[in-house]
């Protein structure tokens, strides 16, 4: 393989298509797989059991696959998985997953993850997001499409963010994000919607005031979880255009344990 430097230390038993290129002083274990188009800057180590798919962009000095910061963890064939044309910048460290969940740790498609990120085991991170420089995710963690996490975030283990939700410089969350909702504050509160970034996704005036009303049943009134989800679902019967975004909150609000509760 022509892309691949001198220097580097590939195993026989990893799996790389032809177009990878690698470079300087980078090390790739023996149960790796990488696919066509991807290319793996110097200086990074690449192990366990790991896939990563095509056309990706992984910068200089990354740690991906390395074993779970996790004290149970007994040598089980957990995995990272990375789908395609992600960009990882430098300096981000991606873990297998672990035996006490599903043993694997997920990233979509078409993320933009920039220097010092950290997912831990168990992480699931679904397509379309911007991870801004230390970004910071504990285990089991679960992000949901077009997420945008500013700079220093940090998420506790087992929280959920849902789609479209953004966080600022610096949050800190405890508890859960729901769809859609812009939080700021440590611990994070919520401060709005995330209404710039639908009307750039494509989302109709339509569908925008129906966020605008879930807002207002979850912030704007004073409810408890439970009434908010009733006004809610009750908001596609008159915007029948907003019913797969109400179907989407409610399905998350109903995921959302009483310990935990969400971002209010």
């Amino acid at each position: 393989m022509g892309g691949i430097h001198p220097t580097a230390l590939v195993d026989a038993g990893a799996e790389l298509d032809a177009s990878v290129t690698v470079g300087p002083y980078t090390v790739i274990g023996p149960h790796v797989r990488i696919g066509s188009g991807t290319s793996v800057g110097p200086h990074c180590v690449i192990e366990g059991h790991t896939t990563i798919g095509r056309d990706n962009r992984i910068f200089q000095f990354n740690s991906l696959g390395a074993i779970p910061q996790d004290k149970k963890y007994g040598g089980e064939p957990c995995e990272l998985i990375i789908g395609d044309r992600n960009t990882i910048r430098e300096f981000c460290t991606f873990n297998i997953g672990s035996p006490g969940d599903v043993g694997v740790t997920r990233v979509g498609d078409d993320n933009w993850i920039m220097a010092y990120v950290h997912l831990a085991h168990d992480c699931q991170v679904g397509s379309n997001t911007i991870f801004a420089n230390n970004s910071q995710l504990a285990g089991h963690v679960q992000v949901g499409d077009w997420v945008i996490l500013g700079g220093f975030t940090v998420v506790h283990q087992f929280v959920r963010l849902g789609a479209h939700s953004m966080t600022a410089m610096c949050s800190l969350l405890f508890a859960d994000l729901p769809p859609f909702v812009m939080c700021q504050g440590q611990p994070a509160a919520a401060r709005s919607m995330n209404y710039e970034g639908l009307r750039r996704r494509g989302f109709s005036p339509e569908r925008i005031a129906g966020v605008k009303a879930m807002h207002k049943a979850l912030y704007r009134q004073d409810l408890s979880l439970e009434a908010a989800q009733t006004q809610i679902e009750n908001i596609y019967q008159a915007q029948p255009q907003c019913e797969p975004d109400v179907r989407m909150m409610n399905d998350f609000l109903q995921q959302t344990s009483t310990q935990r509760g969400i971002v209010r």
